[in-house]
């Protein structure tokens, strides 16, 4: 989709569709929802009148113009109370205006910045351009039937005020960056099983590499020299070889933070062989190394300060004549010896030997995500999309601050495990690693 940015009044703007913004129970004789009103002849205002509006978050209403304003149409999209408004709210409504949008065919929309008047007009910005992107994402790539309606070509960002232009700049680059990071990881793991393989996820971590973005796949040889044994027994069913992912963007000359993705790109369970029904999502199995790597896309995009390594051993969890059993005993990387229970224990197999690579880079924090046990929802409830443990409080308070600003609500903290509530229940485990020892 094409981003602009235009200094002009909102309802001067050609577009098919104009967005504007309504409170519940707030006035609306000013801003650009009242100057569009008065344009209008009070049509925003009837609409209020009667009750067939309110403002509640994501609700939508659409007014046609009639030719008194050269775009076609108004969606008028709900923020619910001022009180409440946030970045999360900002991103939610912008996603439903679009979503509408895209429902009545239009291919440029433009709007103002929700909530600007409120909050930091860069970071509402960037939540706008977030929402639209993220609401109008769909998955088409195996599909040979036509959509109903096209997508979407176009949205600008109006403002009056020529001072506030930069800002408005700063946020939409902003929003691009973290919805690419965001579409990558989505596409990652709407893929089919056959097409994304473990070389094909390394492929595309490859495929993202620039002068700021190091890749490099490592093979089966230099995963055997690594003596990453757990690792190997699970991959050691498949026809498919592993691949070692080795990302790293250097943004800083600081010790790194490291992000460790679980990639299983299918788990069967191996000779335990988990139940027919929903095994197809075990597709899935590998999205945390499809956000790893998304996070590296944006923040590369984005050219953020930082230094981060990304780790991901990817591999395929198959039951065959050379699949590891129940009471195999396997040395890990660290020299540890594992007995073998339940082989749809894979997960754990795999990052072992990741986080203990790991270790070498001296970093100063270490950030596993992965779609690690279903177990995780026994403990904690249905509707509970991670849970995360970490032995550094002020680690977990970060993640916690970092899901409340992206929108991945989050719980309070019992004793060490924080709970945040989305719809797939995946795991993290976040640890700082020591200090490394004086010279």
């Amino acid at each position: 989709m094409d981003i602009k940015i235009s200094n002009s009044l909102i309802q001067a703007v050609s577009a098919d569709a104009i967005l504007v913004s309504l409170y519940e129970g707030v006035d609306i004789s000013s801003g650009a929802t009242g100057a569009v009103d008065m344009a209008l002849n009070g049509a925003v205002s009837e609409l209020v009148n009667a009750k067939d509006v309110r403002g509640k978050l994501n609700e939508t209403a659409i007014l046609y113009t009639r030719g008194v304003m050269p775009a076609q149409r108004v969606i008028v999209v709900g923020l619910g109370k001022i009180e409440d408004i946030s970045l999360e709210r900002i991103r939610q409504a912008a996603a439903a205006g679009a979503k509408k949008a895209r429902e009545l065919g239009c291919k440029t929309i433009a709007s103002c910045v929700f909530g600007a008047s409120s909050m930091d007009i860069s970071s509402a910005a960037q939540s706008m351009v977030e929402g639209t992107l993220l609401g109008l994402y769909r998955w088409r790539k195996n599909h040979t039937s036509p959509v109903e309606r096209e997508d979407v070509d176009s949205l600008t960002l109006v403002e009056s005020n020529a001072l506030k232009i930069e800002a408005l700049e700063s946020g939409s680059s902003m929003g691009q960056s973290v919805a690419s990071g965001v579409y990558c990881a989505r596409d990652l793991v709407n893929q089919s099983p056959n097409n994304m393989t473990p070389a094909a996820l390394a492929e595309s971590a490859q495929n993202m590499a620039n002068a700021g973005l190091n890749c490099m796949v490592h093979d089966l040889e230099w995963i055997q020299s690594q003596n990453m044994n757990a690792y190997l027994s699970v991959a050691q069913g498949s026809a498919n070889p592993p691949k070692f992912i080795e990302m790293e963007y250097k943004g800083s000359d600081e010790p790194p933070l490291v992000f460790v993705g679980k990639g299983i790109t299918f788990d069967t369970g191996g000779i335990s062989l988990k139940g027919a029904d929903g095994m197809e999502d075990m597709r899935s199995d590998m999205s945390g190394a499809a956000a790893v790597i998304g996070a590296f896309k944006a923040i590369a995009k984005m050219k953020l300060p930082v230094h981060l390594v990304g780790l991901i051993a990817a591999c395929e969890n198959m039951p065959s004549g050379t699949a590891y059993r129940p009471a195999d005993v396997v040395r890990a990387r660290n020299g540890k010896t594992i007995e073998i229970i339940n082989t749809d224990a894979e997960g754990r197999m795999t990052l072992a030997d990741a986080l203990s690579y790991a270790a070498e880079f001296k970093p100063k924090a270490v950030i596993d995500l992965a779609t690690l046990t279903g177990a995780c929802v026994t403990a904690l409830g249905q509707n509970v999309a991670a849970g995360y443990f970490a032995n550094d409080d002020s680690l977990a308070q970060k993640v916690n601050e970092a899901s409340n600003a992206s929108g991945e609500s989050y719980g309070a903290c019992l004793y060490m495990l924080n709970i945040t509530t989305r719809s797939r229940p995946t795991m993290q485990i976040s640890r700082i690693a020591p200090e490394p020892a004086a010279e």
